[in-house]
């Protein structure tokens, strides 16, 4: 039987002013540490892509956690939408901004393309960028992307709902509040 989320939840740290002042640093470590809770987080996140999808695109470094567990448990390969010069060419990029600055993503085109319904999978959404900038990738490679998942939700930051606005589908299991230290 699957764990509470409320459970998993009180598992995540939260360590402030990091990586910069006035960030709350969502710490899931001592989750995936428990292999019960890591259990649950995982078959929580794939539930809704049992059957609709082929190909998880998984975004370094933290989705990376999650991406290919989610993959496993929904029979779907994994695309690793991985930051500049982490990958050999060919490669499609596209930048976009952080909670705290700017990146970049790159995937392969020849990991993820026409006829592939994927699901992108990172650790958390804050402003929506990442996530943003890898369903747009998945997209421009000919992709259909069938959803946006991750552990965690910050949902004062606006990038859930931004997400939505975009016709994309969110599904997290765990929202944080910015009170919530």
């Amino acid at each position: 039987m699957l764990q509470p989320y409320e459970v998993l939840k009180a598992s995540i740290r939260t360590i402030p002013d990091y990586p910069e002042p006035g960030i709350n640093f969502r710490d899931f470590s001592t989750l995936i540490s428990d292999p019960d809770l890591f259990h649950d987080a995982v078959y929580g996140l794939a539930e809704p892509y049992m059957g609709l999808i082929n190909k998880v695109v998984s975004i370094e470094a933290r989705g990376l956690v999650f991406g290919p567990p989610i993959a496993l448990v929904t029979h779907a390969g994994v695309v690793m939408a991985r930051k500049p010069g982490k990958q050999p060419p060919p490669t499609i990029s596209r930048s976009y901004s952080l909670e705290y600055g700017t990146s970049e993503l790159n995937v392969s085109p020849l990991e993820v393309g026409e006829g592939d319904r994927i699901v992108v999978v990172d650790d958390l959404i804050a402003t929506g960028g990442t996530a943003e900038a890898a369903a747009r990738l998945a997209k421009d490679a000919g992709a259909y992307v069938v959803g946006v998942c991750a552990l965690i939700d910050l949902p004062e930051l606006g990038g859930s709902t931004k997400l939505r606005e975009q016709g994309l589908a969110v599904h997290t299991l765990i929202q944080f509040m910015e009170s919530e230290i």
